[in-house]
């Protein structure tokens, strides 16, 4: 065991710069919230003029504007708040196309690239000479129809209301363009673009909204709404590198053992080895270890290589040669996975009591906890795991009492999102609607709720064409993952090909 904590203390040195360092980027406020459905923040073109295909200086890509949303659709009395979003008629010609997006759960000020040829969406309005829009979701950012996201202004937040939001913007937005009154749909023909959650609120809508947009393209689409997510894990642990995945899985079965039947001091041994001793809950600490695993979402073709890597590597390189496929095992496995730890059981905490605005990871729990689940714990006993078999959606679920104690703390046990409805409301795998195409990648760690997903056998047709590309997630919405992986590039030009038919089949009508 001597050897083993020695090993641990290098392993702790040599990990915790880059995992302080993963905590910052992806702003999640400690090591046990699991990852948002993001879309991927591409990167802006260096400043330079924007101008239109005739010359014309057009305002730059970071420009603000403001729509007036309404609060509450089903009350328009209610009254309205300002939705940010960004746009540029840098291609647009006469009868091209609008295309619009939202990130989704997110501020929506860092995805202006989405405006660009860089993206998919700008790849579209380049060739058919359209204009660009990224729409800030509502309770996101800054687009927020009350000054907090308390449970009595989330009241509003719900996934029916955001649909009703791209259609009500798409119906009455006046674009701060020459004609720009005159782009409504009907009058102009829409195309709507979503990846992950946005993915599946594409399709929520063209389901919901038929007749409203004229095409959609969704990238990795979580349109099925899963309480226990366990299969989060499956893309990784089928696409990671064979001896990290042996190792882990050993070090695992390990802590699970140790955790569930070990003595009090081998129990303790194991929290010291971690810097954790402070923690009484052991599933707080076999939480935590999910962290790296996480890291594979930032992953891309394009990445060369990341954070999720030098995690592998600490693990199976020693004394400069790799582990077999067999990885080492567990001794040499176990190591301090994350320098950034805390628990979950203190309901009064900062981050459960801050109701500011501009929190993504409140708003999104609220959704969670909700509508669409998404908890991302451990496999069922009959399948290999890489995360610990002590986390059980009811690990996750508590958490929302907490953030949300006014909606949840009544209940006798942690409260269950109602998937079922949403699927119901939204088809979820089982949509069936035309001019909507779905694009997936195979080591998407949110494959598993998408259309590509391990035992399905969803068919791509005519009118709903499904493409899968060697990609992570949503890879096929940048440009620059193309130019490296053609598989990526098939399903992009297979996607704007679908989207360039459907569009020579719309009408002006009026709505």
């Amino acid at each position: 065991m001597a050897r083993l904590w020695n090993l641990v203390s290098v392993l702790v040195l040599a990990l915790a710069a880059s995992l302080a360092e993963a905590a910052t980027r992806d702003g999640r406020p400690h090591a046990n919230t699991p990852r948002r459905p993001s879309v991927p923040v591409v990167p802006m073109p260096a400043d330079a003029p924007v101008t239109s295909r005739n010359g014309t200086q057009l305002p730059p890509y970071n420009q603000t504007y403001f729509f007036t949303q309404l609060i509450d659709h089903t009350n328009p009395a209610l009254g309205t708040f300002q939705q940010r979003y960004w746009t540029t008629a840098e291609w647009y010609e006469e009868g091209g196309p609008i295309v619009l997006f939202t990130p989704g759960e997110a501020n929506a000020q860092p995805y202006g690239a989405y405006l660009t040829n860089r993206t998919v969406n700008g790849q579209i309005a380049q060739l058919l000479g359209g204009v660009t829009i990224v729409l800030e979701h509502r309770y996101y950012g800054l687009s927020n129809p009350y000054g907090d996201l308390s449970v009595q202004s989330l009241k509003y937040h719900t996934v029916q209301q955001a649909i009703d939001d791209l259609e009500y913007f798409a119906k009455n937005v006046d674009l701060p363009m020459a004609g720009g009154d005159a782009l409504k749909v009907g009058q102009a023909p829409w195309v709507l673009v979503g990846g992950s959650y946005s993915g599946a609120l594409t399709s929520f809508t063209m389901v919901n909204k038929p007749n409203v947009f004229q095409a959609a393209y969704a990238s990795s689409a979580v349109v099925e709404s899963i309480t226990d997510y366990w299969g989060y894990y499956e893309p990784i642990r089928q696409f990671m590198a064979p001896n990290c995945s042996a190792d882990i899985e050993a070090a695992i079965a390990h802590l699970d053992q140790v955790f569930t039947s070990g003595s009090k001091q081998e129990i303790n041994n194991i929290k010291a080895m971690f810097n954790m001793s402070a923690l009484t809950h052991l599933d707080d600490i076999a939480g935590a270890l999910r962290n790296n695993l996480w890291d594979w979402q930032n992953l891309s073709p394009a990445s060369n290589g990341g954070i999720f890597f030098q995690f592998c590597d600490a693990l199976e390189v020693k004394d400069g040669v790799n582990a077999g496929p067999n990885g080492w095992g567990a001794e040499h496995a176990l190591q301090a996975w994350a320098a950034y730890w805390m628990g979950t059981y203190n309901a009064t905490q900062d981050i459960f009591a801050d109701i500011s605005v501009d929190d993504a990871n409140r708003s999104w729990t609220w959704i969670v906890c909700n509508e669409m689940g998404f908890y991302q714990d451990a496999a069922p006993l009959s399948h290999p795991t890489l995360v610990s078999r002590l986390l059980q959606p009811a690990y996750d679920e508590r958490m929302c009492a907490y953030y949300f104690p006014e909606a949840f703390a009544h209940l006798s046990r942690p409260p269950v999102p109602n998937v079922a409805a949403t699927n119901k409301a939204y088809d979820g795998w089982f949509v069936q609607v035309d001019h909507l195409f779905f694009a997936n990648g195979h080591r998407d760690p949110w494959r598993e709720a998408t259309l590509a997903a391990d035992g399905t056998s969803f068919k791509s047709t005519a009118g709903q064409p499904l493409a899968i590309s060697d990609g992570f997630h949503c890879s096929d919405l940048g440009t620059a993952n193309g130019l490296v992986d053609p598989t990526v590039l098939a399903v992009q030009q297979q996607g704007i090909q679908a989207v360039t038919e459907w569009l020579k089949e719309w009408k002006p009508s009026k709505h």
